[in-house]
């Protein structure tokens, strides 16, 4: 008997400390780190160039620094090493006259992008989480 006691107290240790390990780790290293995150926006600027209703929001965007203004604010939100440098989302958006529609169309791309690189519905349900409060400056709502 005091051997099961003692086998379920290691292993509940091994769990508490698993879990620990696990919560202290950033959404940034869940998603797999900046390689991963520069395949998502990869993916997604494919995605966003197959799509006849969003392709022509970018016509004018020089797509390398987009890419990486992208890939920097995901790394940010992320808590990763990265910090944004580039213009605030509604200055970024004030001309575009977005749509929910192109809102969420872009939300489903980054998603379907996501799951191109085999990142689990946790982990990009949580960053998804992180920039929905940018919904509001994209929009422009006031």
């Amino acid at each position: 008997m005091r051997r099961f006691f003692m086998a379920l107290l290691l292993v509940s240790a091994a769990l508490v400390l698993t879990a620990c390990a696990h919560h202290q780790t950033t959404l940034y290293d869940r998603l797999g780190g900046l390689t991963t995150i520069d395949a998502v926006v990869e993916n997604l600027l494919y995605r966003i160039a197959d799509d006849e209703d969003m392709v022509g929001f970018f016509a004018n965007t020089n797509i390398d620094f987009f890419a990486e203004s992208l890939a920097s604010k995901l790394c940010e939100v992320s808590d990763g090493p990265c910090q944004y440098e580039g213009p605030s989302m509604e200055r970024a958006h004030q001309h575009m006259g977005l749509t929910d529609v192109h809102f969420n169309r872009l939300v489903e791309h980054l998603d379907a992008a996501m799951q191109a690189e085999d990142i689990s519905l946790g982990v990009r349900n949580e960053l998804l989480g992180r920039l929905a409060p940018m919904y509001a400056d994209v929009m422009r709502l006031q």
